[in-house]
């Protein structure tokens, strides 16, 4: 016991151990504290990956949403190339390019020469 002061009487050795324990305390408080906030920001159900899951979600509702009116529209034109003959008419001038008996077809190319 070299390296320590010896108190000169009980109440300074109950105010050594004292600071003692409260150094103690704190510092394992305060490795406590660390360690839950590192879990909490960078462990695996951590707040990076909780805003890189949330980005994820976002985009695919995007994707879905897009998905969703693109399948709405399909669906519309499937009812009306079923139903509807104008539309199957003009369908079928406008994708195939075919045209009733003794009917012309015009097509103009465009000459982009500047």
């Amino acid at each position: 016991m070299r390296g320590r002061i010896q108190p000169k009487n009980l109440r300074q050795q109950v105010t050594v151990e004292k600071k003692r324990r409260n150094i103690v305390f704190f510092t394992i408080i305060i490795l406590a504290f660390l360690y839950i906030g590192a879990a909490l920001i960078l462990g695996d159900m951590g707040l990076i990956k909780y805003f890189k899951i949330k980005k994820t979600k976002n985009t695919l509702e995007t994707e879905i949403s897009t998905i969703e009116k693109e399948n709405k529209l399909l669906k519309s034109q499937i009812n009306s190339l079923k139903e509807d003959p104008y539309y199957i008419e003009k369908h079928a001038r406008e994708e195939f390019g075919l045209a009733k008996p003794d009917e012309y077809i015009f097509q103009f190319q465009n000459d982009a020469k500047k």
